[in-house]
């Protein structure tokens, strides 16, 4: 799946059914959001879609909220970026990456639904934050490269500067109703690198 790392990578042969398990169920969450919406999915509904008892799906995920972070996670997951020896090329590479994830069917729903589900009060807002903070990992650690390679100006604000990268693509798709594109991603690219770089 787009941009993220496999939970099996480096499994040995020991568990295959549980990865079946894992990937059906999740597999079956995204296709229900996408048909659907995010309302359809409960626990006895996901089960029946991914031909799996509750039982397995609670061992794996207590909550339904935990279930759709981890199906969301599927498609907006972590990122690994490679030291390409320039920030812009490696903004470049997260916001590709995004923008191939988005354009998948269903993950416009499956982020309005995460969306939605933060503005509760309690756990839910807790593990979407966490979500969040997961996702942006990368992005944080790519400004803080650039600052020690002397691209990215010393006093950015790498939080702040993370967001400015994340926001845009998610405003487009969920807010503006409008998918974003390659000539998108360019223009986020020039204007994030201008923003945070190192002044004269």
């Amino acid at each position: 799946m787009v941009g993220t790392q496999s939970d099996g990578a480096g499994r040995g042969p020991g568990r295959p059914r549980e990865e079946r398990v894992t990937e059906a169920v999740l597999r079956a969450v995204v296709d229900m959001v996408h048909e659907q919406g995010i309302g359809a999915v409960t626990m006895d509904a996901v089960a029946a879609r991914a031909g799996v008892s509750k039982p397995a799906i609670y061992r794996r995920w207590p909550t339904k909220q935990d279930l759709i972070i981890a199906a969301a996670e599927t498609r907006i997951g972590i990122l690994s970026v490679p030291d390409l020896g320039d920030f812009r090329a490696e903004l470049r590479f997260v916001l590709t990456t995004r923008l191939e994830a988005y354009r998948l069917p269903g993950t416009d729903r499956l982020i309005a639904g995460l969306i939605g589900a933060a503005a509760e009060t309690g756990a839910v807002r807790g593990q979407y934050a966490e979500y969040t903070e997961r996702i942006t990992s990368e992005t944080r650690r790519i400004l803080e490269r650039g600052i020690e390679r002397g691209d990215v100006s010393p006093d950015t604000d790498v939080r702040a500067a993370a967001t400015l990268v994340a926001a845009p693509l998610l405003f487009r798709l969920i807010g503006e109703q409008e998918m974003p594109d390659t000539r998108f991603v360019d223009t986020l690219v020039d204007l994030v690198a201008r923003a945070v770089g190192p002044v004269g």
